[in-house]
């Protein structure tokens, strides 16, 4: 095997660095990939954080699996961690790159594109060609709090069959947006779940706890590691909508996501700073909450609650 020109040596660990771009300082931006391989052939798994450069939960869950020693001593096969992929968001503190755009609607990319589109290039010119399966993770946009959950396309049963192996509580069951890393691996043919979980610069235990346990699962699932996969308990949701603020005012949530609601129940309510008013946010049908919103003021029309049915 052979990335970007080096060779990934068997029974070992071989870091490779790629040459994106430069900052204004003359800095140089690579993206780094460390390639684990077993002595004996077996798939190649992608573990892949920091699309979102403000993500830092997914950033955390893979530097963790490879401390961890995770990904040493394979059975079988290659892992492709790539802890951070957009590196100038990261140091940024944004989601996407110093030209505004989104590195996870630029894909397949191109060499002489919008920086964004560099990046999504490297990663899809040097790395998706020798990947079989893929987890690429991410957390919750600003101030949305996501409960730890694999993303799939509804129409590809190898993504779903490699969400139920990764186990998170939530299977959410969705479309492909243009122009993504996972419409581009589905036209690859390379089966890719989406994690999502926490909120964006916060780091959250209980999502990077379930994120390196759905790594550990997949490893076992797939004979690259030796061990029994633990049973989990998974909701599969079909479908999803939003329940939007009808009004402007302060947000008081009465529940949060993980929790399980009747048709009709009151999930909070939002308030004028005078006491004048007190709109109730009531659930439309019977489901479950996979995703809130943490921020104490709210406009009219945000969104507030995620909530997926399972038919």
């Amino acid at each position: 095997m052979k990335i970007a020109g080096k060779t990934i040596r068997r029974n070992g660990l071989t870091r490779i660095e790629i040459p994106i771009a430069r900052l204004p300082s003359n800095t140089p931006i690579d993206m780094v990939a460390h390639c684990y391989r077993s002595k004996n052939d077996g798939p190649t798994f992608l573990v892949l954080g920091g699309v979102h450069g403000d993500e830092v939960n997914g950033i955390e869950i893979v530097k963790r699996a490879e401390q961890q020693k995770m990904f040493s001593d394979l059975e079988k096969g290659t892992v492709i961690s790539i802890p951070l992929l957009n590196v100038y968001g990261f140091i940024n503190f944004s989601r996407g790159l110093p030209d505004g755009k989104d590195v996870n609607r630029s894909f397949p990319g191109s060499k002489n594109g919008s920086l964004a589109s560099r990046v999504a290039r490297t990663l899809t010119e040097h790395i998706l060609p020798h990947v079989d399966f893929a987890i690429d993770f991410h957390t919750g946009g600003s101030a949305i709090y996501n409960y730890p959950q694999s993303r799939v396309f509804r129409d590809d049963p190898k993504s779903i069959e490699l969400a139920k192996m990764f186990g998170m509580p939530h299977l959410i069951k969705g479309g492909l947006i243009s122009k993504s890393l996972r419409k581009i691996a589905h036209g690859m043919d390379i089966p890719m779940v989406v994690f999502e979980g926490g909120e964006s610069l916060r780091m959250d235990e209980f999502s990077i706890s379930e994120g390196i346990r759905g790594i550990e699962r997949v490893l076992i699932s797939k004979g690259m590691k030796k061990g029994k996969v633990p049973d989990v308990h998974e909701v599969v949701l079909e479908s999803n909508s939003w329940l939007r603020a009808s009004r402007s005012g302060m947000l008081k949530c009465l529940k949060v996501s993980g929790d399980y609601v009747m048709k009709n129940e009151i999930l909070g309510t939002v308030s004028g700073p005078y006491g004048r008013f007190e709109m109730k946010i009531k659930a439309k049908k019977t489901g479950m909450i996979y995703g809130h919103n943490n921020n104490p003021v709210v406009s009219q029309g945000d969104a507030i609650f995620h909530i997926g049915y399972e038919s």
